[in-house]
């Protein structure tokens, strides 16, 4: 038995931010229909950089949120679409999706519309910018959000323009409080409550993700501003320090003098073990620093660091338990790590088209009624004479749907090789 068993989940979305809220579900026992148009979700074809998967591989950003689930395929606007979607709806306890509010309402699925027929059914809807004012339904991708909500101000060099997180954090918290949210109101539903809409934001996230350093500038004043490899509200040591061999390595903190007194002496800097600025934890950690000190410091320690490779701080560091840090690793190494192996966080799939890929498998351990990885990413469509068929839809009219959606990906498919050769001419 696992948390979520006998919850079904219909699931509207597209990209990252709505998909990963209902992978999330899917692995704590939901079952997850993916409603998909006759193209499918779009990042089914997305390439992006350094590929040379086949061409028909189903493609990374779909693979890495969409494994186990099940795909239906199939125009909502439509007579058999709706007949199709509100079948599947009858018996969802959840409509998840991050599509915007008027074009739910053009098909009839807003919380509006769907309350009263579907009194039980959790609603939730995960956007760019929060349900209510001026922008509520401005279209939003990823970068939009991390702008907005001030994270990108934050990363990067004080001297150069501001920078982008290196990973799509905006819509992946966005994904995490949706899911979040819609636990949350099951819950309530056990007790009693009733389905109701459960609405957050990737705008929303990016706050929830800099809660101490939005609460600090509230109450100081402070204009925090990006510090490089270095955090805004962090003096003294706590950094990234480059390498002999071009790589790096995170030292956070240093939590005993005797931990300081073998660093400083590994790394030839001896001086620093005895400056009567550095004798606590809280001073390493900035306390009683001022930005002087913190330029000195650092600059000791980038030259220390510079005069050994990686490896070699990292067999002296894992002598000192009182010290934290990690080396600073790129994925190659992050898929062969054996922490996230050990515990499940990388977990294989076999993708259609491609083969078997590795991706990031479910995070969350619950001792009584764990959750697991479901299975691969659907064949788009696969789903739709099982799902619907079991709701009442005939052969004849599943071979009209699937006509429909076949017809539609050929004008598209058709149209975009037209293009690309009047590109090329």
């Amino acid at each position: 038995m696992e948390p979520l068993s006998g919850i079904t989940v219909v699931e509207m979305t597209i990209a990252v931010q709505g998909p990963a809220a209902g992978l999330y579900l899917r692995d704590m026992g939901a079952q997850v229909i993916k409603v998909e148009p006759p193209l499918g979700d779009a990042s089914r074809y997305g390439r992006n950089r350094d590929n040379e998967t086949p061409a028909e591989a189903i493609q990374s950003q779909f693979v890495a949120v969409n494994r186990g689930k099940r795909s239906v395929c199939m125009d909502v606007n439509t007579p058999h679409g709706q007949r199709a979607i509100h079948a599947l709806l009858a018996d969802a306890d959840v409509f998840l999706t991050n599509y915007r509010t008027p074009a739910l309402a053009v098909m009839g699925l807003d919380y509006e519309a769907l309350r009263e027929q579907y009194p039980d059914l959790i609603h939730a809807q995960v956007n760019g910018f929060g349900p209510l004012g001026e922008d509520a339904d401005k279209a939003m991708l990823d970068g939009a959000a991390v702008a907005r909500g001030g994270l990108a101000n934050m990363t990067g060099y004080p001297d150069r323009p501001p920078s982008l997180p290196g990973a799509i954090v905006g819509d992946t918290s966005g994904a995490m409080h949706l899911a979040l949210a819609v636990v949350t109101a099951l819950f309530a539903r056990e007790r009693g409550a009733g389905g109701q809409r459960v609405q957050t934001s990737a705008l929303g996230t990016q706050l929830w993700l800099q809660q101490w350093e939005i609460t600090h500038a509230a109450m100081t004043g402070a204009n925090l501003s990006r510090d490089g490899s270095h955090h805004p509200n962090i003096r003294g040591t706590y950094g990234i320090y480059a390498t002999s061999d071009g790589r790096a390595i995170l030292l956070a903190h240093t939590m005993t003098q005797d931990s300081w007194d073998a660093f400083c002496a590994f790394a030839g800097i001896p001086e620093l073990a005895i400056d009567p600025r550095l004798q606590t934890p809280g001073a390493r950690l900035g306390e009683g620093l001022t930005d002087e000190d913190s330029d000195e410091f650092r600059a000791a320690l980038e030259r220390a660091f510079a005069q050994k490779t990686a490896m070699e701080w990292d067999d002296f560091l894992r002598t000192q338990p009182e010290m934290i840090w990690e080396r600073v690793r790129n994925y190659p190494e992050v898929l062969e790590d054996p922490q996230s192996l050990v515990n499940d966080y990388l977990v294989s799939v076999d993708v259609p088209g491609y083969g078997s890929a590795r991706t990031v498998g479910n995070l969350v351990t619950l001792s009584e009624t764990p959750g697991s990885v479901k299975g691969d990413p659907p064949v788009l469509g696969e789903a739709n004479e099982e799902l619907l068929g079991d709701r009442g839809f005939s052969p004849e009219e599943l071979e009209e749907i699937r006509i429909h959606a076949d017809a539609v990906r050929t004008e598209a498919f058709a149209a975009l090789l037209s293009a690309q050769d009047e590109n090329r001419g």
